[in-house]
């Protein structure tokens, strides 16, 4: 049944869905994916498709929905996925920033747990500084399929989820470089929370657009927009696992 942010119909959405920030993106990966996409939402202009896609032959039920930008929008959309329409696993597809010296622009990282500055999940479980982590069989999922990426390398790791684009606290990114952190996005740590509220998986897979320390080969905006291949391929392998 509806929600206030979702106006699809119960049976509407499949188990998987892909999640960009953008709506835009979310229609193009849906029209580029699922030759039978048609869409089910579109309130708030956060369009939703649903349709199938074909893995070796096989064809698998798939949704893509935006999310929107930053955690707290994330979050909605999430939960009333998981709560409402029964989704099992959300796959967050989206761009970040490097930070780690072996990052290049146009890697891959696939997300295996999110620090944050944010407070969405401080207040999870009393007394405990909460660790906001992927499905483990999705991101296996999703390094399994890793010959796929004919652009960049593959990367595994920990990245980061702030809740400011332009504001830094000084030192923050030295530390975060310092302690093996990949990249800096805006969703994955409030996704992966929702995700272990309900007993569902979550993963974040990310094109590195451009670095925070060396910023010379950052990607242009119509870059951003259509160099997320690579990415794709490991979300739909980790989607249809």
């Amino acid at each position: 049944m509806p929600t206030p942010h979702i106006a699809a119909g119960p049976d509407d959405f499949a188990p998987a869905v892909l999640m960009p920030g953008d709506p835009k993106r979310a229609e193009r990966i849906a029209q580029l994916l699922m030759p039978d996409a048609r869409l089910v939402t579109d309130v708030r202009g956060m369009l939703g498709f649903s349709g199938t896609v074909e893995v070796d032959g096989t064809s698998h039920p798939l949704s893509v929905m935006g999310s929107g930008m930053g955690q707290p929008s994330a979050s909605i959309y999430a939960t009333e996925l998981f709560r409402e329409y029964g989704v099992q696993r959300i796959i967050r597809v989206g761009t970040c920033g490097g930070i780690a010296e072996g990052v290049q622009v146009g890697d891959v990282i696939i997300g295996t747990g999110a620090h944050t500055d944010s407070m969405m999940n401080q207040h999870r479980v009393p007394g405990i500084n909460f660790s906001a982590t992927a499905s483990f069989e999705l991101a296996a999922a999703a390094w399994a399929a890793r010959d796929q990426v004919t652009e960049g390398s593959v990367l595994t790791g920990p990245i980061v989820s702030k809740d400011h684009f332009y504001w830094t606290v000084p030192g923050m990114i030295e530390g975060l470089r310092a302690h093996g952190t990949l990249g800096v996005e805006m969703e994955a740590a409030a996704l992966y929370g929702v995700a272990n509220e309900f007993g569902r998986q979550a993963l974040a897979v990310l094109t590195v657009s451009d670095h925070l320390i060396d910023g010379s080969k950052d990607m242009s905006a119509q870059d951003r927009e259509t160099r997320f291949a690579g990415a794709l391929a490991l979300a739909v392998a980790a989607a249809t696992s």
